[in-house]
């Protein structure tokens, strides 16, 4: 079971896995004062360097001339990846800048091994050997006509995220290839195709047009239209099946019937209901919203246990850490969590605040030093990812971390997602003014209002509770800090 062993050195036989370590560390030698490769150690254990160390193994790169490992033919991984990649790529034949651009940022990640092991892969290689025949064009359209796959996203993405291809909404561009696939699944039965379609295309799909923007995240918006066309096509499906009709005889019997006998997910066709009744192909029928009929909830004793379990522990990764308390401290969904950018952190003289609604919110001091932690240390940034906006870089590159990976792990950390949120609201709202609530943490009137009902506060309570006769910026960023 011993590690097979690399080289012997002055110091003793060296292990593949030691050797390799040995010719990562960078810094000053401790003897000579260079600042170099230290692959030696003193008896003390101190790193030093190829000369004081007495070590004669070559580690120099021939073709760089960089002190590192060789990795192939006396030369190191990032030039043998510069070589692979010109091979691969043609960025002279005939010249494409665009090209030569793509080869630096993969040469120059600061994993470079992940990305030899990734580009050697069978269906990157097919990708990148059809941009080097130029039989796959650098356009969306061209990317868009491949087998959909991840290794096809995430070229697409590094090539968005480096200038190397124009952007676009990333969200809207997905929802867009599964309506295509949606609409001629259905091409077999006209009848219920044909209002599917235009349900989707002047409903939903010029609705995301309208919201995509840079800042916003379309995640929860196309989840929501997905299940609403999903769940109306269910619904035609048995209307025709059971009652032989079509989507103009819809009548209220028809809904009650069906809402009645199925699942809850039954009532996502409201939308649709509301939009054949606005085009005048049904006539007003009564189709009410859905509410839950309980509220999840969990104690302010278990809250608070999650909370010092984020601080204290050192098991989850502090990505994940930081994200739970930030559900816990300022109830956000995780969706808007998974979202945040680096610049909604800010440095005040008061404090770190965060930036979630109209007014920064100041991250409590005990916990700031972990939300500094993690900001200058985020994942997922070393195979072309660098440069990466996002408080919480996704393995995409110029992508943040997908709502439901960060929601799996939140939940691997013993949270009730909504349970957590609604009683960090409601602890908020028995604190300070809804109003107030409302404005630092990026939530409506209406809503925020609705959790001070159910807790139970009343506006008169807060009478009491008002100590200046002027509003006070600074009180206004004091949410969460209890």
């Amino acid at each position: 079971m011993a590690a097979k062993i690399r080289v012997n050195w002055p110091d003793g036989p060296v292990c593949g896995i030691c050797f390799t370590t040995a010719l990562r560390t960078q810094g000053t030698c401790v003897l000579c004062g260079d600042e170099r490769l230290l692959p030696g150690r003193t008896a003390e254990g101190a790193n030093i360097c190829r000369d004081c160390a007495g070590i004669t193994t070559t580690m120099t790169c021939d073709g760089c001339g960089a002190e590192t490992e060789r990795f192939r033919a006396g030369r190191c991984i990032r030039c043998v990846l510069k070589t692979d990649l010109e091979q691969l790529l043609h960025p002279n034949n005939p010249p494409d800048l665009r090209l030569k651009r793509l080869i630096g940022v993969l040469a120059e990640a600061d994993r470079p091994e992940s990305v030899y092991t990734w580009m050697r892969g069978a269906k990157t290689r097919y990708l990148l050997e059809g941009l080097g025949t130029r039989t796959i064009a650098l356009t969306h359209e061209a990317f868009d006509a491949l087998p959909g796959s991840r290794s096809v996203e995430y070229l697409r993405e590094l090539l968005i995220h480096h200038g190397m291809l124009e952007d676009r909404d990333r969200q809207l561009a997905a929802f867009e290839r599964w309506l295509t696939t949606r609409i001629l699944d259905l091409a077999g039965t006209p009848h219920i195709q044909a209002p599917i379609e235009r349900f989707a295309r002047w409903h939903h799909l010029k609705r995301l047009r309208a919201m995509a923007a840079p800042e916003t995240d379309l995640n929860t918006a196309v989840r929501s239209a997905k299940q609403e066309i999903t769940e109306s096509g269910k619904f035609l499906t048995w209307l025709n099946t059971t009652h032989g009709l079509t989507s103009t005889g819809i009548r209220q019997t028809h809904v009650n019937e069906y809402l009645a006998t199925g699942p809850s997910t039954r009532h996502a066709i409201r939308t649709f209901i509301v939009w054949l009744m606005k085009n005048k192909d049904i006539p007003q029928l009564d189709i009410a919203h859905r509410y839950a009929a309980t509220t999840p909830l969990i104690t302010q004793h278990q809250r608070i246990e999650l909370i010092r379990h984020c601080i204290e522990s050192n098991e989850p990764p502090l990505t994940y850490r930081v994200a739970a308390l930030i559900l816990l401290l300022f109830g956000q969904p995780v969706g808007k969590i998974a979202a945040l950018k680096c610049s909604d952190l800010q440095a005040l003289p008061d404090g770190l605040h965060l930036n979630l609604g109209n007014v920064p919110v100041l991250v409590p001091a005990q916990i700031a030093p972990m939300f500094w932690e993690h900001l200058h240390h985020r994942p997922n940034q070393q195979t072309g990812n660098r440069g990466n906006q996002w408080l919480f870089p996704g393995t995409i590159p110029g992508q943040h971390l997908h709502a439901d990976a960060m929601m799996g792990q939140l939940r691997a950390l013993g949270i009730n997602l909504n349970g957590a949120r609604n009683t960090a609201l409601r602890g908020l709202v028995q604190e300070l003014p809804p109003t107030l609530v409302a404005n630092a943490l990026g939530y409506s009137y209406q809503v925020i209002h609705k959790h001070a009902t159910d807790a139970g506060t009343t506006m008169a309570s807060y009478a009491g509770k008002i100590t200046h006769p002027t509003p006070n910026p600074s009180k206004d960023r004091q949410i969460g800090s209890e």
